[in-house]
């Protein structure tokens, strides 16, 4: 029996389905954080790997963390708009594993952060790396799994995008 149109396309679920667990995996973990560690406390795990608990109401890099409240709102919209945009192109681009891939993990990750930020007002980061040099620490800002998998999705959309480049330049010439 000849397989249908509609059977033969790729499916959209299994990158639905992987940010969704993008998204528990990271409301667990900023959930087990807060019922672990008080708000501000930090616990060394190795010599430049902490847990914290920090409450950032602002972006990445706390950008806008000072604002009197509105950023809440601003960074939900972009972040509700954001994700409305990438599950459209995973229902155009859908056999582009990689694509897809890099696109869900973002989806899982701007749906973890709007989360925090429509049930707390904040976004919980946790994840505090620093180096030691001469006895001077310096730290990355403290971050979360949904900003790792934002990141992780935006280096595969490079990557994607370079696979892709020179394909055409190899189908070129």
């Amino acid at each position: 029996m000849p397989k249908s149109a509609s059977n033969a396309r790729p499916k959209v679920w299994p990158w639905l389905l992987t940010a969704g667990l993008v998204l528990a995996l990271d409301q667990f973990s900023k959930w087990l954080i807060t019922q672990d560690l008080p708000l501000y406390a930090g616990r060394p795990i190795t010599g430049f790997f902490n847990l914290v608990h920090i409450e950032n109401p602002g972006a990445a890099f706390s950008f806008l963390a000072g604002a009197a409240g509105w950023q809440r709102w601003l960074f939900t919209v972009l972040g509700l708009a954001a994700s409305a945009l990438i599950v459209w192109l995973l229902f155009r681009h859908r056999g582009k594993t990689l694509f897809s891939l890099a696109l869900a993990l973002i989806l899982g990750g701007a749906l973890g952060n709007v989360a925090d930020r429509l049930v707390w007002g904040h976004v919980t980061d946790f994840l505090d790396f620093y180096i030691t040099v001469g006895g001077q620490q310096w730290h990355w800002p403290a971050f979360n799994l949904a900003d790792s998998s934002i990141f992780v999705g935006a280096v595969l959309l490079l990557l994607d995008e370079w696979r892709q480049s020179r394909k055409r330049k190899g189908d070129a010439g």
